[in-house]
């Protein structure tokens, strides 16, 4: 995974979650904490990530592009022209961005670093931080081939990812980005029918959680469609065709569907 990146020097501009579990991920896949650089402005934070991962953890961003080649940008998206501001002129044609911001598109990065600067944008999602996340990634009008591959290399060590086009990004971010706090809901709700029916609280969240974690897995690794598997447990007239009647009745699988639309829509909006 990180043999793609070679001995490449890997600079993330903001040290919140997402950057620490990048950084994790990378050290974790074989990456040399001496090749990870942090640019963050919170002194416990920064000294945080040093004492934890042993990466190089700077007051300045402009320190860190004399030292890095792929530069991640990891910043809230109302703070990308404040981040960039000091480092445009610095940016140079070995340098990569790598932008995890939602609603930023890769023209605005480009323009905000003037020339002609390779970029890469992606959506990743919170289950990162476990190493099990799911990104979509685009890549700019000037970014490479092999922009794309280290990007996809880094972006592997905490999960899976898909490259797509720039403008089903706002799909991504409706799907996965937003995705876990569906998935977060469905398990509060299936806990919540365990403790109406008599289970201790504690073992229906258990039971639910494992249940949606073991179908996903299935989902992921036997290749089928959920619908075949879905088939698998309707034995006739039995309990869970009439679960299934109920969710139908209920409208569960349209409401799912809207809300992932209006994510999307949410996610155009917000990028103007």
């Amino acid at each position: 995974m990180v043999q793609a990146l070679g001995q490449m020097r890997i600079g993330f501009i903001g040290g919140g979650n997402m950057a620490e579990a990048l950084i994790r991920g990378l050290l974790a896949a074989g990456a040399a904490p001496a090749n990870l650089l942090v640019a963050e402005l919170l002194d416990s934070r920064r000294e945080q990530l040093r004492q934890r991962y042993g990466v190089q953890a700077l007051t300045q961003s402009s320190a860190l592009l004399e030292q890095a080649d792929i530069i991640v940008l990891a910043v809230k998206p109302q703070a990308a022209e404040a981040a960039l501001a000091p480092i445009s002129d610095l940016f140079e044609p070995r340098h990569c961005l790598i932008s995890i911001l939602a609603g930023v598109s890769t023209a605005r990065l480009e323009k905000l670093l003037g020339g002609t600067p390779r970029v890469i944008r992606v959506m990743p999602n919170t289950p990162a931080l476990i190493g099990a996340g799911a990104a979509g990634i685009s890549r700019g009008r000037n970014a490479t081939d092999a922009d794309e591959q280290r990007a996809c290399a880094l972006f592997r060590s905490v999960g899976q990812v898909q490259v797509v086009k720039e403008a089903l990004l706002d799909a991504v971010t409706g799907l996965s980005g937003s995705g876990p706090a569906y998935a977060y809901l469905l398990i509060e709700a299936m806990a919540d029918g365990g403790v109406l029916e008599g289970l201790p609280r504690d073992v229906a969240l258990q039971l639910a959680a494992q249940t949606v974690a073991g179908a996903a897995q299935m989902v992921l690794q036997e290749g089928e469609h959920p619908a075949l598997l879905r088939d698998r447990v309707c034995s006739p007239a039995g309990t869970t065709i009439a679960a299934l009647r109920c969710l139908e009745a209920a409208g569960l699988r349209s409401a799912v569907i809207e809300a992932v639309a209006c994510a999307a829509q949410r996610s155009r909006e917000l990028a103007g």
